[in-house]
């Protein structure tokens, strides 16, 4: 599902270039904007799949540069008389509360927030399972013993992966007897590294360089474009670290950077971007329910190792799908205070 985000995105539309007769699936990025490889990328490639399943809906999205476009851009899409809008991240949680609170009859959608309004249909992501598999695969491949993570910044959404991560090196720890070391989280005290920024590069960079003259060799950013930057670096070192991606595979939406990609954390946002629109576009009123993303149902997952898989132990890799398997059977129970409820 992911595959689709690798598209590159159009230009950016105005709603009233589509037509008349269409179902308008209209989508507000984030800060992070449209070609950021990951987060807002895969949540378009959700709309543009909702389309090519159903040639009735006609998807537009509109670029936020700021937080404060957040409520104009929504008001907009409804001003303009869009079937369904949708919020892309928990940063836009208030506002989209706010809108959808004032207009109770337009049909929203919201990806990794519960925002609590009849009109608004959430999607959520156990993000801490997945995470935990690449903990574990991190702290198996490293040869320093030392690994580290990073967000963009500090809100639920993001520290779920870093979790997840330090608990999967943990487990591993556990399990060898071994003492493979996090930097940039604590899950503990819930401290760590974060570049307060979704776009910019050079901030990526700057911490991951820092990890690295630590004696890091695997790094997980979770700061959407921002973590380009780790990537780049990577790249350019000829592969002295790994980068563990997230959101959408890394091999896939920045190819480009696929000789560094141990794996990566995926959140299926297109999938469930995909059936929210679907469903309300087959609906008669507002469409109720949720979606809610485990590694049961594929809602999360790790990406295949592509370029890594001849340099992953067999036994490693086959350690990590029994964990996989474990925590779907709840043998292993991941948990993160950034969870969603419906975790619980």
């Amino acid at each position: 599902m992911a595959a689709a985000a690798c598209a590159e995105a159009p230009e950016e539309q105005s709603p009233g270039d589509s037509t008349e007769e269409a179902y308008r699936a209209c989508m507000v990025t984030d800060v992070g904007g449209i070609n950021d490889r990951s987060f807002n990328a895969s949540a378009w490639a959700g709309l543009e799949q909702a389309a090519a399943q159903q040639p009735g809906i006609d998807p537009t999205y509109v670029a936020s540069d700021a937080e404060d476009d957040y409520i104009p851009n929504l008001t907009g899409f409804v001003e303009e008389g869009c079937d369904f809008i949708l919020a892309v991240g928990g940063l836009m949680y208030n506002q989209t509360k706010e809108v959808a609170a004032a207009n109770p009859e337009q049909q929203f959608g919201i990806v990794d927030a519960n925002v609590d309004e009849p009109n608004v249909y959430p999607m959520e992501f156990d993000t801490a399972q997945a995470a935990f598999l690449a903990g574990y695969l991190a702290a198996g491949y490293s040869e320093s013993g030392i690994v580290a993570t990073y967000g963009g910044m500090q809100i639920d959404p993001v520290t779920i992966f870093m979790d997840g991560f330090v608990d999967g090196v943990a487990h591993y720890n556990e399990v060898k007897g071994a003492d493979v070391q996090v930097l940039g989280w604590n899950k503990e005290t819930q401290e760590g590294s974060f570049t307060e920024d979704f776009v910019d590069q050079a901030l990526g960079k700057s911490i991951s360089d820092a990890f690295v003259a630590q004696g890091a060799d695997v790094i997980m950013p979770v700061a959407g474009g921002a973590g380009l930057g780790t990537a780049d670096a990577a790249l350019a070192s000829g592969g002295e670290y790994a980068v563990i991606w997230v959101d959408v595979d890394g091999c896939e939406s920045a190819e480009q950077y696929c000789s560094v990609f141990l794996t990566t954390v995926v959140k299926n946002i297109p999938l469930a971007v995909q059936d929210a629109v679907l469903a309300a576009y087959g609906s008669d009123g507002l469409t109720t329910g949720s979606f809610y993303g485990t590694l049961e149902n594929g809602g999360v997952a790790l990406a295949p190792y592509h370029e890594f898989e001849d340099d992953i132990p067999d036994e490693l890799k086959a350690e990590v799908e029994q964990l996989k398997q474990d925590i779907i059977d709840g043998t292993i129970v991941v948990e993160s205070p950034a969870q969603p409820q419906a975790a619980g």
